[in-house]
């Protein structure tokens, strides 16, 4: 079986450490080969190593999925936040219960129409603004409408598509998994049909004063306190090209202003604290937060899906809502959609679809063999049907990945 190379920061709990980036003398471990089991093994390797090399095959299952599992959960005394309550969770879910109407395979055409028609007003109204010229609201309404409409349908084929294409534009590149998260979370969160409409909107055009920035600073965000000072006018922008623009709701102006304030009033531009944001503000936050820490360079810090989700876990009650937090991690689950997982076989997949019973146990795809060569075509496994990889030995997940650690082609996703 060949070995897996993986950064130390990506490490679990149950994976075997077969080899170092350094020898085996420089490190106090007593024998060459382990199981990775406790916090102070952890440590050491972080202290000594940059990179460790895994075997799949001898990892401890049971030890990688108590981990994920127990993922988002600390004692009290890290924690001091505790968890939400039912009575406070039930404040920011709806009442309003979607049904998958078609199957992944069957919506990615309709998602992939969509996702090119929403791109397209994208790019329409970076210019538009670039040139001083006015936002067509219309246009911007009906590519939302389309873009919740599939959403509505299945959720996690918009997710995979946004992960398998390129967008474009440098202000508003993020715009469209930005809007497209936030709609699937207000799904999850049941909230109104015509709520996910204007979260999608909401994302999609809540930095458009991006573009009345110098283009430099728009892309790779500030580095010193004066920068920061013109970094967030942005916001004000922001408000006031949508309050100029006809054809829009009428309280989107003011959303757009609240996807950097804290619950904890340690936002801007405003300084709100807790219910004061309201809603669909901190959904924003919560979402924008997660796209910047997942997003590539020089727009993000491209961490796995699993950190950045760990790093929202432990701003939860400080710079978001406690509640929608939990409930924003069991919207994304374990291994979010369009996420790069590592197989006990050696094998790479990506997750195209959630299992919503057993979200350790999502549906992939393998994408490259054990020996790094590309799969074509895919090869789809539902990992809740306990597929074999071997005599008795089903398939498992036992890593997760780097976004882009492989290249797919999006032809070969049903389109």
């Amino acid at each position: 079986m060949k070995l897996k190379e993986i950064p130390v920061n990506q490490l679990s709990f149950g994976m075997y450490i077969s080899k170092l980036d350094v020898p085996w003398t420089q490190t106090p471990f007593v024998f060459q080969g382990f199981v990775l089991t406790s916090e102070k093994q952890l440590d050491v390797l972080r202290k000594r190593c940059k990179t460790v090399f895994v075997d799949p095959e001898k990892a401890d299952t049971s030890l990688i999925n108590k981990a994920m599992s127990e993922r988002f959960e600390t004692d009290e005394k890290k924690a001091p936040v505790p968890k939400a309550t039912a009575a406070e969770i039930a404040r920011v879910r709806g009442t309003t219960a979607y049904q998958e109407r078609a199957s992944v395979e069957a919506e990615l055409p309709g998602a992939k129409t969509a996702y090119n028609g929403f791109i397209g007003v994208v790019q329409e109204l970076s210019r538009a603004v670039e040139a001083g010229n006015s936002i067509d609201g219309p246009r911007s309404r009906q590519a939302t409408t389309q873009i919740t409409n599939s959403v509505v349908r299945n959720p996690d084929a918009m997710a995979l598509l946004i992960k398998l294409q390129e967008t474009s534009g440098a202000t508003l590149s993020r715009a469209v998994e930005v809007s497209v998260m936030m709609t699937i979370f207000g799904r999850f969160l049941q909230l109104p049909r015509a709520r996910l409409e204007l979260l999608c909107m909401l994302g999609m055009l809540q930095d458009v004063g991006k573009l009345r920035l110098p283009a430099e600073l728009a892309v790779r965000g500030p580095v010193n306190a004066t920068e920061m000072e013109l970094y967030r006018t942005h916001v004000n922008h922001s408000a006031e090209i949508l309050s100029q623009t006809r054809g829009l709701p009428a309280e989107l102006a003011g959303l757009a202003t609240l996807h950097h304030e804290h619950f904890d009033g340690s936002g801007y531009p405003r300084g709100l604290r807790g219910e004061a944001i309201g809603l669909l503000g901190h959904i924003a936050c919560i979402a924008d937060a997660y796209d910047t820490l997942t997003a590539p360079p020089p727009f993000g810090k491209y961490v796995t899906p699993a950190n950045a989700l760990n790093a929202i876990f432990k701003e939860r009650g400080t710079m978001f809502h406690p509640a929608l937090v939990e409930q924003f991690i069991q919207c994304m689950g374990a291994f979010p959609v369009g996420s790069m997982v590592g197989l006990n076989t050696g094998e790479i997949a990506v997750v195209y679809s959630q299992n919503m019973v057993r979200r350790l146990q999502p549906r992939v795809m393998i994408v490259e063999d054990a020996d790094g060569n590309p799969v074509i075509p895919y090869k789809l496994l539902d990992l809740m049907k306990a597929p074999k990889a071997g005599p008795g030995v089903p398939y498992r997940i036992v890593s997760t990945l780097e976004y882009g650690l492989v290249k797919l082609d999006p032809r070969e996703f049903f389109l």
